[in-house]
Order: structure tokens, then sequence, then C-alpha cells
């Protein structure tokens, strides 16, 4: 390979070929062939040293590829659970939104109906101020019922003499009646 480079050169016209004592020539020759043998030997390195890394290179790309595959599979997976949760939040918060209006509905419904509450409170309280002569009435009332029991009692004792005072004369009588 080397004489076919300096072959190549004196052909070409190379100055650096004709110039110069014989025995430079083949001192360069040798440089060249010795070039050419270093050059050869870091081919053969380089191709070795190549293929020792093509037997990493190709398979951690391949793998590099098959997980950047799964990672998109994992992000448009979670893209779409995270559209899918937007849709369900925005349909929950609608039906929040109309459960609000209805409960502040309500609530103010509530209020009217505790105003007229307070109202119909005032109103009673009026109205028991008048009863208070009726009051006064079934205090006294109440006073006479109580009086009943010892009125009654009276009566009770009344009727006993009463009876002891009749009772044996009616006895004896009795003895004469026939039925």
């Amino acid at each position: 390979m080397a004489d076919n480079d300096n072959n190549d050169r004196i052909s070409a016209g190379d100055p650096s070929s004709e110039s110069g004592p014989p025995g430079q020539i083949s001192g360069q020759a040798a440089e060249a062939e010795l070039n050419a043998y270093a050059i050869e030997r870091l081919s053969l390195a380089f191709e070795t040293s190549a293929k020792r890394w093509e037997l990493i290179v190709y398979p951690s790309l391949f793998a590099f590829i098959i997980l950047a595959a799964y990672g998109f599979y994992l992000i448009f997976s979670l893209a779409k659970d995270v559209h899918y949760l937007a849709i369900s939040v925005d349909t929950n918060m609608t039906v929040l939104s109309n459960n609000m209006q209805y409960m502040t509905d309500s609530v103010g419904q509530l209020s009217s109906n505790v105003r007229t509450m307070a109202v119909s409170v005032e109103s009673m309280s009026r109205d028991v101020s008048t009863l208070e002569p009726i009051l006064t009435s079934m205090q006294d009332m109440d006073q006479a019922i109580q009086s009943i029991p010892y009125t009654m009692a009276n009566m009770r004792g009344d009727m006993a003499t009463m009876n002891r005072n009749i009772g044996r004369p009616l006895q004896f009588m009795n003895w004469f009646m026939p039925w």
C-alpha cells in the first residue's frame, strides 16, 4: 500500500518525491509505510472498539426507545385521565352550583318564614297580656275548687252522723215490715 502511495505521488508530480537523495526517498517510504501500518492498526483498534460499543450502544438505544415509548404511553394515559377528571369535576361543579342556588332559595324562604313567626309571636304576647283578667278569675276559681274537698269532708261527716241517728230506729222498724 505504501508503494501505491509513493507511485501516486511521483505520477502526480509531488515535489517532495522528486527532490532529495535516493536514500532519503527510501526513508520517506519507510516512514509512509510505518504511518500506513499505524493507521491500519488504529483502524483495526477502532473497528474492534466500535464492535464492543455496538454491543453496548445498540441494546441501550433499543432499551431507550422502548422506555421512551412507555413514557409516552404513561404521559398519554395520564393526560386522558386528567381529561376525564376535568370533565367529572366540571359536571360535579355544575350540580353543586345548582344545589347551592336551591339552598340559597330555601334559606331565603326560611328567612321570610322566621319573619312571619316573629310577627305571630309578637301578636301572641299582646294577646297574653289581654288574658291577665282571665288569669285572676282562674286563680279565684282555683281557690274555690280547693275549698270543695273541705266542704265534701264536712258533708261526709254530717251524713255519717245522720246515718247513725236514723239507722238504729229504722233497723227496729225493719223487723215489723214484711218486705
